[in-house]
């Protein structure tokens, strides 16, 4: 256990200083950075109880692995549900407010949000030992670990969602990945006359954005749904990690882009 979040601490720790933008005046940054300090503890903690075994350490791995799951599995939907919020009201209530009073505000979202997963993983019945009876005269006692349901119904419906928007225009998406070349270089080159020339076979907006969505995070889906389908159960802690996050969060700019585009 302490290698698989040793493994998933340095492969968030890649994905946060490649994708994440750091730009901590929104909620959803915050969350990436507090996502990847709970990895963090959660890996030094393990692997402290792993060192000193189970006589020495103040907590059993037991407690530790089913109090993550819990805790990591409440919180993607206050995230995405805040996370939302905060994009579509920043340019109506936040746009006169300092970078640093947002980051303030963040921060404290995002330490209420873990305080209340961390909260009901304590009252929940799953941190408690379960006795089992293995064989009728062996008695075993466990802790359960949970997936998200959140995640699992999220990257299910994402997929799904992907694949039926993809099939009215099948046969004009290669057209349009090459108009999206021709496009990045004739601006690469400075020789803007030739964009207009295509206009009229450009997808609409909302196809655009979904195509670029889907072109970026299709291999993520197709590994979570994979997982799925195959019963391999993902357990919240690990389930719960900045591939998602990333991936919510750019579902979610790339809605409030499209709705906002009318007007802004």
């Amino acid at each position: 256990y302490f290698l698989i979040l040793l493994v998933k601490f340095g492969l968030e720790t890649a994905v946060f200083y490649s994708c994440s933008p750091k730009k901590y005046m929104y909620f959803l940054s915050v969350c990436s950075l507090s996502v990847l300090l709970a990895d963090f503890l959660l890996t030094v903690l393990m692997g402290a109880a792993w060192f000193l075994g189970p006589e020495k350490s103040l907590v059993s791995t037991c407690f530790l692995l089913a109090t993550a799951s819990t805790t990591y599995g409440a919180l993607p939907l206050p995230m995405l549900i805040v996370g939302f919020v905060d994009y579509c009201l920043d340019d109506v209530f936040m746009c006169n407010v300092s970078v640093s009073w947002k980051t303030f505000r963040n921060v404290i979202l995002t330490l209420v949000v873990w305080a209340v997963a961390f909260h009901n993983s304590i009252l929940s019945d799953y941190v408690g030992l379960v006795e089992l009876d293995s064989s009728g005269e062996i008695n075993v006692l466990l802790c359960k670990v949970t997936e998200s349901t959140v995640i699992t119904a999220f990257a299910f419906g994402l997929f799904m969602a992907c694949l039926l928007t993809l099939v009215p225009f099948w046969s004009r998406i290669p057209q349009w990945v090459r108009e999206v070349d021709r496009m990045l270089e004739s601006r690469e080159q400075q020789q803007n006359t030739r964009l207009e020339e295509n206009s009229l076979t450009r997808p609409p907006l909302w196809f655009s954005i979904t195509l670029g969505f889907i072109l970026f995070w299709m291999p993520y889906l197709v590994m979570s749904v994979s997982c799925l389908i195959c019963g391999v159960g993902v357990p919240a802690h690990l389930g719960v990690n900045l591939l998602w996050l990333e991936c919510s969060n750019s579902l979610l700019v790339g809605l409030v882009f499209w709705a906002k585009s009318h007007t802004k």
